[in-house]
């Protein structure tokens, strides 16, 4: 099976994780990438976990969950972009206690999109989904600066 994360084991005992790719819940092409795959793997060692991420984003709530498990991680967790961590690859790196950007990586942050079909009440469904997942990841962003989204943001 085929991953976007890869674990590798340092010398000195600490792990590296690479994060490389499309962050989806489950895809169609036999390479299914799940958080509980991810938790397993994450929970099956100790000690610090640094991460490098080049993404171009993905299911934001598939990145939510690896969020979480890293902020719960007992061990330190230090982010690296050295490409891309895009959308929401943007969300995972602010899970490190530290976060460093190569001089050469971006990060990208977007108002979250959807595709919706169906009548104009459907349509305000997807709208208030949005609202709520934009709010949610603005918490992540927020908590990791410390400053307030600003008024356009919200």
């Amino acid at each position: 099976m085929r991953k976007f994360w890869n674990w590798v084991r340092d010398s000195d005992g600490e792990r590296t994780l690479y994060l490389n790719g499309v962050i989806s819940e489950e895809t169609w092409w036999g390479d299914e990438v799940t958080p509980k795959l991810f938790k397993d793997e994450l929970m099956a060692g100790t000690g610090n976990v640094t991460v490098w991420i080049n993404s171009p984003g993905g299911d934001v709530f598939a990145a939510a969950q690896i969020y979480n498990m890293l902020m719960e991680y007992s061990g330190k967790v230090t982010v690296k972009i050295d490409g891309l961590a895009a959308s929401a690859a943007s969300v995972i790196a602010m899970a490190g206690g530290d976060v460093y950007m190569s001089p050469v990586s971006m990060i990208m942050i977007h108002n979250p999109s959807t595709v919706a079909i169906g009548d104009s009440e459907e349509m305000l469904r997807a709208k208030a989904l949005l609202d709520e997942v934009k709010e949610s990841i603005i918490n992540a962003y927020e908590l990791k600066s410390g400053f307030p989204a600003p008024n356009s943001l919200i």
